[in-house]
């Protein structure tokens, strides 16, 4: 048999967790010295306290961890509660680090605030171009809901332009516009610049002759598209403030785009018109 600290220390818990377990009936001593009340334990107790702090994990009370342990849970029952839990705890980090990187990038946004950039964005005209797309529909323009659906489509776009054996001639262009619902959804155009001469590729994806655009400002966002915010915003503040109007979404045409987002290189295009 163990004292109660040694079995603490087998077991990674408190004693004062231990005395509590045996207060409430969910894990008496085996045995307790009525000359001086010290509780012993037995090395068996050991998995019946490993359940106990896997089904706290799991979020249950003490109440609920009763009832379950005195139903004598299994083992792959036990296990398909934990792997449960584990996904919902993934789950609950990655909506996390994604709101964290929302406020980072309103953060930067506010810092940004009451500089109005200069040299950084350059007006200029955006020559027609034709363009192998395929299209998506995003829940907004937040780069949140446009990263979901367009990674994809670029990913698969390639896959299917290279089955073709077609080679694109230039670096892929995002483009934007509002679904016809008006319920605030983008559609999203993933496209890459083909050859004058190519004018099918598959059923799933589109051949099409993007017109030029005469005036666009312009500037390029350095890093993840998650962090984009404060360029776009930037080049708002430019626009408006050198009387010019926008005319619709920025395309966004990726310079360059290794594995590392960080790294990313990526020109904005809005076209504007003065006023």
């Amino acid at each position: 048999m163990f004292s109660i600290g040694e079995f603490a220390k087998y077991g990674r818990v408190s004693i004062r967790m231990l005395r509590h377990y045996d207060a409430i009936g969910l894990l008496p001593p085996a045995h307790v010295d009525r000359s001086t009340g010290y509780r012993h334990y037995e090395a068996g107790q050991l998995a019946r306290l490993n359940r106990i702090i896997a089904l706290k994990d799991l979020g249950l009370s003490l109440q609920q961890v009763a009832a379950i342990l005195d139903e004598r849970v299994g083992v792959e029952e036990m296990r398909g509660m934990l792997r449960l839990r584990r996904a919902e705890l993934e789950q609950v980090i990655s909506d996390t680090a994604a709101r964290l990187t929302r406020v980072e990038a309103r953060l930067k946004t506010i810092e940004g605030e009451g500089r109005t950039p200069g040299a950084d964005v350059v007006v200029k005209n955006l020559p027609p171009v034709r363009l192998a797309e395929v299209t998506g529909t995003a829940a907004s323009f937040d780069p949140q809901d446009v990263g979901p659906v367009i990674d994809p489509l670029f990913a698969g776009l390639c896959h299917r332009l290279n089955a073709a054996g077609v080679t694109p001639v230039g670096p892929a262009l995002a483009r934007y516009r509002d679904a016809p619902d008006g319920g605030g959804a983008v559609v999203v155009h993933a496209g890459l610049p083909v050859a004058a001469e190519v004018r099918r590729v598959d059923d799933g994806v589109a051949v099409v002759d993007v017109p030029g655009v005469d005036l666009a400002a312009t500037i390029v966002h350095r890093g993840s598209m998650n962090d984009v915010l404060p360029t776009s915003q930037a080049l708002a503040r430019w626009i408006d403030a050198n009387g010019y109007r926008s005319t619709g979404y920025a395309r966004e045409l990726s310079l360059a785009t290794p594995e590392d987002t960080s790294q990313w290189v990526i020109e904005l295009q809005e076209p504007i018109v003065s006023i």
